[in-house]
């Protein structure tokens, strides 16, 4: 019986044609909105979290008056972090190294053209292991900063691989003006997917203080803990520390403490906000869809009175008129969800592959099958829903009345 149900309302779409397919058209779009969108932000998220460049777990940033502008780090703030501060924060119990950092912008030049760059210090020693580790930095070509390696630089990734900014590439050997002082490229970082580290010129701690002019200042300070266990500790730890070094209450802090771990939920929560505002105003199209259902199916029911007479005349009962209307109405939102769905995975598939490559980062797309199954779910429900009316109304056709026409 269910089968003589689809049959039949497949026969009565394709006998429709245009008004159908028109019918459709609100369900395919709202479902095509919802579907992309919601790809394209899970695949929006995964560059994000690509973009942190910190592959430890263990590791607190802290840094002074957050992020400035469109500077690097610490870079706009009036009361700057010390060496002193690093000493102190390494002297916490929870604690394991604290690693001062200098991010600084500055010009560059190569192959006669100019730009400016973002240049990150290496510390000497013991400490530039664990800084190559935590960053997660491997050579592609060339070998990794020494100590003693004076007016050397390693490249980041988009150096060696995209010569569109300098005209060419720049490999190791080649010699670059950096603030107007003359370096040597002795290697270049593999491919992270960060677009921070990829982009980054790295050079030893005690020759970038001295190009940018800095005696006891930091802009950034690198805290590995004991434990991943002991993250909130050691954050609390080092927060209640520079408020007292630095004379602050609570909430009017002057510095930043922050872990991986935060950072991406920070960021997630942003953009699922932003994703979920976009999804509420694309179901508007899947409202609109589903109002034109219910025309489709009242203007049906009006043009097939006589067939419901002689269905009825043969003996068919209120509960199977009203189950054919019915199924036909879910069919036309299922048929709009499936065409929806296969543009919608399009749209998100190639759109995350787009993402990652104009950030300069490899994610891999995922389809989610969950979502698929919700999306064709809820468009058969809706069309189920807004053909109920029209459905109900074909059941209680008159018999006698609907023969006459």
């Amino acid at each position: 019986m269910r089968g003589d149900y689809l049959r039949l309302s497949v026969k009565n779409l394709k006998h429709r044609g245009l008004r159908s397919w028109l019918t459709l058209l609100g369900i395919f779009i709202g479902i095509v909105a919802v579907v992309s969108l919601i790809s394209l932000g899970t695949g929006l998220k995964l560059a994000v979290g690509a973009q942190f460049g910190v592959s430890s777990t263990e590791v607190i940033t802290v840094q002074a008056g957050g992020i400035s502008g469109f500077g690097a780090p610490g870079s706009g703030a009036v009361n700057k972090l010390t060496l002193d501060d690093v000493d102190a924060i390494e002297k916490i119990s929870s604690v394991e190294v604290a690693l001062p950092r200098i991010i600084s912008s500055g010009k560059m030049e190569f192959n006669d053209r100019i730009s400016i760059g973002m240049i990150g210090s290496v510390p000497d020693g013991e400490e530039r292991k664990l800084i190559y580790e935590v960053l997660d930095i491997e050579v592609e070509v060339g070998r990794l900063l020494k100590d003693g390696d004076t007016n050397k630089v390693v490249l980041g990734y988009n150096f060696y691989a995209n010569g569109d900014i300098y005209g060419k590439k720049i490999l190791p050997g080649n010699k670059i003006l950096i603030m107007d002082e003359k370096f040597q490229v002795i290697g270049v970082t593999k491919k992270s997917g960060s677009f921070i580290l990829d982009n980054v010129v790295m050079m030893n701690e005690d020759k970038l203080r001295e190009l940018v002019d800095y005696e006891e200042d930091v802009d950034l300070i690198v805290v590995k803990v004991k434990n991943k266990d002991l993250m909130d500790k050691a954050v609390e730890d080092i927060e209640k520390l520079l408020r007292q070094r630095r004379d602050v209450e609570i909430g009017k802090e002057d510095f930043e403490v922050s872990t991986p771990q935060a950072m991406m939920e920070t960021v997630n929560n942003i953009l699922g906000g932003v994703q979920a505002f976009i999804v509420i105003i694309a179901s508007i199209s899947i409202l609109v869809g589903a109002l034109g259902i219910v025309n489709t199916m009242t203007t049906s029911v009006l043009e097939r009175r006589k067939e419901i007479g002689i269905m009825k005349a043969i003996g068919a009962k209120n509960s199977q008129i009203f189950m054919q209307f019915f199924v036909e109405s879910g069919l036309l939102g299922l048929i709009g969800g499936i065409a929806g769905v296969v543009v919608g995975v399009a749209i998100g598939y190639f759109g995350t592959i787009g993402i990652g490559s104009f950030i300069g980062t490899e994610i891999r797309p995922n389809i989610d099958f969950v979502l698929i199954g919700g999306a064709l779910i809820g468009s058969f429900v809706v069309g189920s829903i807004a053909g109920i009316v029209p459905a109900m109304d074909a059941a209680k056709q008159n018999p006698v009345e609907a023969l006459r026409g």
